[in-house]
């Protein structure tokens, strides 16, 4: 759900381990193991494999997911009468949600083709708009979609919570309260000031915050996903079209529901922290440097 860094080989094997049901080491060994033997033979830029049709996704999915969380936490602000403050915690948790919703709304048949790349061979689909194509003249554009409401289902509290979980923890590093006149019902979300001994936290710190909300995320989004990416690839690994229910029930009677349903997981934490840790720094230090040439 969410944010982006360069995932090549290792995502696309990931996504693999998640929609096949053959019985795949998620261990960080066999991780470093298999890019080692990709680099070994397939060469170094093979480890990029998959990566543009990544970019081609995370680019406006991260651009429209963070400035539409900085437009929802503008509205909900305003409504709430926290107006330049720091967001109470289900406003907070909303913006989030609605931030994730609106981006993977906009961007999904870009995460579709993505999936479909990775479980195909090199020879199936020559490049990304090549996907479009024969996606749309054999399958039809409905299918561009198909997968779209566990992808919904999942953002909400992949996104809800990492914004959450990030805007939580910079405020208690700032020891700043969230309590206003307009709403004096909302509890206290602060330590005080002397806590971290300065207001701004460093960027190693929002990298360590970041990585916190990217665990939180996905370890509570991670089932939902695995459903999507099972529906996303129906057509080509031999899997009939089916509803969520009957996705999770298929997924639950074939490989059990942990070992199913969190398939992939532990390689997801090696990777999701340091990706969400990137894109959350990245993007304060790009707002702060822009504010201050705007100033």
């Amino acid at each position: 759900m969410g944010n982006g860094v360069k995932e090549g080989a290792v995502r696309l094997r990931e996504d693999a381990e998640a929609i096949l049901p053959a019985p795949v080491s998620s261990k960080a060994k066999e991780a470093f193991r298999l890019l080692y033997f990709t680099y070994l033979h397939e060469g170094f830029f093979s480890l990029w494999r998959g990566n543009s049709a990544t970019m081609v996704r995370v680019v406006p999915y991260a651009a429209i997911q963070f400035s539409a969380h900085e437009e929802y936490k503008r509205v909900l602000g305003h409504y709430y009468g926290f107006r330049g403050e720091a967001l109470p915690p289900w406003p907070r948790l909303l913006a989030g949600a609605l931030a994730g919703t609106t981006a993977a709304s906009l961007t999904y048949p870009l995460d579709l083709v993505r999936a479909r790349m990775a479980v195909t061979p090199k020879e199936m689909y020559s490049n990304i708009f090549h996907v479009f194509i024969r996606i749309s003249r054999e399958e039809g554009l409905k299918t561009l979609y198909h997968g779209f409401t566990p992808t919904v289902l999942g953002v909400i509290p992949y996104a809800g919570l990492s914004f959450f979980t990030y805007e939580t923890l910079k405020s208690l590093h700032r020891g700043t309260g969230v309590r206003s006149p307009a709403a004096p019902s909302w509890p206290l979300l602060a330590l005080p000031a002397e806590y971290s001994g300065h207001r701004q936290p460093y960027p190693f710190e929002r990298m360590i915050f970041g990585a916190c909300a990217g665990i939180i995320g996905q370890s509570a989004s991670y089932p939902l996903d695995v459903v999507r990416r099972r529906m996303q690839t129906a057509g080509v690994t031999g899997y009939p079209r089916a509803s969520i229910a009957c996705t999770l029930r298929t997924i639950v009677r074939e490989e059990g529901a942990v070992r199913g349903l969190y398939k992939g997981l532990s390689m997801n934490w090696l990777k999701g922290p340091i990706a969400v840790g990137i894109s959350f720094t990245t993007f304060d230090l790009m707002q702060i440097l822009l504010r201050r040439l705007q100033s």
